[in-house]
């Protein structure tokens, strides 16, 4: 996006994708943090000062990615999933069949019901990094449930496999 608008990239050094978490490179001899609040704490980079506008972002169901630059909080910016068309007519759908929605996500708990409620899910499990998804489906059946998982195939491999059946919708994102 930045080359069709005619902006001047930096070279980027030290890339490091935290799957789940976030980004960490260098740009212009700067050290950059772009992530979850995890990833921040990690960093040794304290979030105060934006907690209340942080907390205003995820009421309003979207995600807070934090920006650390050289070891100091330079931002936020919150960022939302869009609704697919339809997806509260299937839920209603899946309920209308005597089944149970769960919603497994690495949102925090405020975006997560936020979404739930606008769609009907019943149950919400949050802040679940991808590699522990399959655990979750774990417990799921340990209750007793039987699971089908539908998932965007990033990072769902393990818990498409643990689940009863397993849905990738390749272009889910």
């Amino acid at each position: 996006e930045a080359k069709s608008r005619g902006l001047d990239l930096l070279p980027i050094s030290g890339f490091k994708s935290k799957t789940g978490k976030g980004i960490l490179a260098e740009v212009d001899g700067k050290k950059i943090v772009i992530g979850n609040f995890a990833l921040l704490s990690s960093q040794e980079i304290s979030i105060t000062g934006l907690t209340n506008e942080a907390d205003k972002l995820e009421s309003e169901a979207k995600t807070v990615i934090y920006i650390g630059i050289d070891g100091k909080l330079a931002g936020i910016m919150g960022i939302t999933d869009t609704l697919k068309d339809g997806s509260i007519a299937a839920v209603k759908r899946l309920h209308d069949m005597g089944l149970q929605v769960a919603m497994l996500t690495g949102d925090n708990i405020h975006t997560a019901e936020a979404i739930a409620a606008q769609v009907g899910i019943d149950r919400v499990l949050a802040n679940v990094l991808p590699g522990d998804k399959a655990k979750e489906i774990k417990k799921l059946q340990a209750e007793g449930h039987v699971v089908a998982m539908v998932g965007d195939g990033i990072n769902d491999a393990p818990a498409l496999t643990q689940a009863d059946v397993g849905i990738a919708i390749g272009t889910g994102t």
